[in-house]
């Protein structure tokens, strides 16, 4: 009897062995704890920023620049502004909804501090920003709108609005985490 007892046995551990190597696997692909110390920086330019080149001073003082910016090529307006705040992780930054020349808008997140995670957007929503716990899930709730995915957790990047999306609908931004359905961070839009 003893002998059949661990004959079973044997397969039994195996295919718990088995089973436990699968759920490690799937644990780290779903979680994929080791972004969480990786730091992925992005600097974006400003859009739409031209300057005049500068006189040439040769000609004289009444030399004229070289070449005037156009109409098209003027510096974006900003429309609303606010500071992130933390939720599930710690998040710092300042989120700016600027108008461009052409008339297209903009979400430009500056000095964004963030972890770095899985799944995660720029989210343009219409929920109130709270703070702490309350705030985690709350932005998923009403009308929101994937501007696409988090191009770096640090840095300060660029996120151009759909065409015909019309901002004034919307009154906050969030990165949110879409494996997991929780904002990193948020922050309220004042407008200016």
């Amino acid at each position: 009897m003893g002998r059949v007892r661990g004959t079973l046995t044997r397969p039994m551990v195996a295919g718990a062995l088995v089973v436990a190597v699968a759920l490690v696997g799937v644990g780290l692909y779903w979680f994929k704890p080791w972004t969480l110390w990786q730091d992925d920086t992005v600097q974006e330019a400003l859009p739409d920023v031209a300057a005049a080149e500068p006189a040439d001073t040769s000609a004289g003082p009444s030399a004229k620049p070289q070449k005037t910016p156009s109409p098209e090529q003027a510096a974006p307006v900003t429309v609303a502004s606010g500071d992130l705040i933390s939720h599930e992780h710690t998040t710092s930054g300042t989120v700016r909804l600027l108008r461009l020349a052409d008339g297209s808008h903009i979400v430009r997140l500056e000095d964004l501090d963030t972890s770095n995670g899985p799944d995660l957007r720029v989210w343009l929503t219409d929920a109130p920003v709270k703070e702490g716990r309350a705030g985690w899930f709350v932005f998923d709730d009403g009308r929101h709108e994937s501007l696409g995915k988090l191009k770096g957790n640090k840095g300060s990047h660029n996120y151009r609005l759909p065409a015909g999306l019309d901002p004034a609908d919307f009154t906050s931004v969030s990165i949110w985490c879409d494996r997991f359905s929780v904002s990193f961070g948020a922050a309220e839009l004042a407008r200016v």
